[in-house]
């Protein structure tokens, strides 16, 4: 049985998984016109600029999200998808069934079959975390977040580990911990996000699996069967 907080903890972290992906993204779009001004950006400033971008973002919907749920949903959509990796998100949680020795490993009908399974799963990732969590996003409104600085990542480097800390009505801020790097570009983007203690993408990649041992390895079942709201469970 799940003490009040600690549900409350995985629901955090359900929601914070499209909010992380939010906040750590908008960051190159906010510089599009400047691609040098975006690169220079540390993961620390890259992480400041844009939880305010996106605090911002969520406020504003506040005005017609009730009226028009659907515009909402359509605004997160319209900054999420030039941006986050959604098809290297879905493949990592499909693991083992989309890695690139299993896809070698097929036949020319395997190939086209998996590449279809990743898509379609893709588009199903893309839907459900954006519809099921974009109101979610309102609870993040008003909140007190702040970047953790007392341990300062090395500038040089192409990865960083940041924490966040969300406050609420809980006596103890929730802790966020971002995994970034950079992109070829070199551009900060988000690999993994651990939500107290509970890391996201292993989360969503054992969904996969026993999904996958339940319906015998029939990937396409797991597919049209597959919801995000269990990911919290």
């Amino acid at each position: 049985m799940f003490s009040q907080r600690n549900w409350a903890r995985s629901m955090v972290a359900s929601v914070a998984l499209i909010a992380g992906l939010l906040v750590v993204s908008v960051a190159p779009s906010v510089g599009a016109q400047d691609n040098t001004e975006s690169t220079a950006l540390t993961a620390q400033e890259t992480l400041r600029q844009t939880t305010d971008a996106v605090l911002a973002v969520i406020e504003e919907a506040r005005a017609y999200v009730d009226d028009d749920p659907e515009r909402y949903y359509q605004e997160v959509h319209t900054v999420l998808d030039p941006i986050v990796d959604f098809r290297g998100f879905a493949r990592g949680v499909m693991g083992e069934y989309a890695t690139g020795a299993r896809y070698r490993s097929l036949d020319e009908a395997g190939r086209e079959q998996l590449k279809d399974q990743l898509e379609r799963f893709t588009d199903t990732m893309r839907a459900g975390l954006v519809r099921t969590y974009s109101k979610g996003l309102l609870a993040f409104g008003g909140s007190r977040v702040e970047l953790d600085d007392s341990e300062p990542s090395d500038a040089s480097s192409n990865r960083a580990t940041l924490r966040q800390l969300i406050y609420s009505d809980e006596a103890q801020p929730y802790v966020v911990v971002y995994l970034m790097a950079r992109d070829k570009a070199g551009d900060w983007r988000m690999r993994n996000l651990i939500v107290e203690n509970v890391n996201l993408g292993q989360i969503f990649r054992s969904q996969f699996e026993s999904a996958a041992r339940r319906y015998g390895g029939d990937i396409d079942k797991v597919i049209a069967n597959w919801t995000v709201e269990t990911a919290a469970e």
